[in-house]
């Protein structure tokens, strides 16, 4: 897989799953675990949506 989530991207999407996981634990609700999608895909740094939408934000 090529890099296609570049380094503000990545950031964008580590605070985004943070948020989303502190409000699943504060709300005590199992949504939290949606936070999974935004950091795995910040981690890998691949994004498998912006494929079909010919987006990169990666510099080459």
């Amino acid at each position: 897989m090529k890099c296609n989530v570049g380094k503000t991207d990545k950031i964008i999407r580590w605070v985004i799953g943070i948020v989303i996981a502190a409000l699943g634990i504060y709300y005590q609700s199992w949504w939290g675990l949606i936070a999974i999608i935004p950091i795995a895909t910040a981690i890998m740094g691949h994004c498998a949506l912006y494929i079909p939408l010919k987006i990169n934000t990666c510099k080459k």
